[in-house]
């Protein structure tokens, strides 16, 4: 499958965010040179044709919520993807103060 340079350059940011941490769909836009895009990072990761090799459930709003429309399943299956690797979930939002990754600080 061939995919457009910009969804590349977003998996290859999501393939950044470590087990047991979350990216906001803005830091995803950042890290791949396309800052201001957020809207379309989470188009991006919605429809990621790459389930094994591109975590995209590790990435959530800017306020923490997880994505109704996530693509293995809607916010049930991320929130139970998230949970396994010990990321809580309550009331559909990750507490970004413990659980966001800002890159190599935590």
């Amino acid at each position: 499958m061939q995919i457009s340079k910009f969804r590349q350059d977003v998996y290859n940011a999501v393939k950044l965010v470590p087990r047991g941490k979350v990216a906001t769909y803005a830091q995803i836009a950042l890290m791949s040179g396309h800052n201001g895009a957020a809207r379309a990072v989470g188009n991006a990761l919605h429809v990621n044709p790459y389930f094994g090799e591109v975590p995209c459930h590790r990435v959530v709003n800017a306020s923490g919520r997880l994505a109704p429309d996530f693509a293995f399943g809607g916010a049930d299956e991320q929130k139970q993807m998230l949970e396994r690797e010990n990321v809580p979930v309550e009331n559909g939002v990750v507490d970004l103060e413990k659980y966001q990754w800002r890159g190599g600080d935590n």
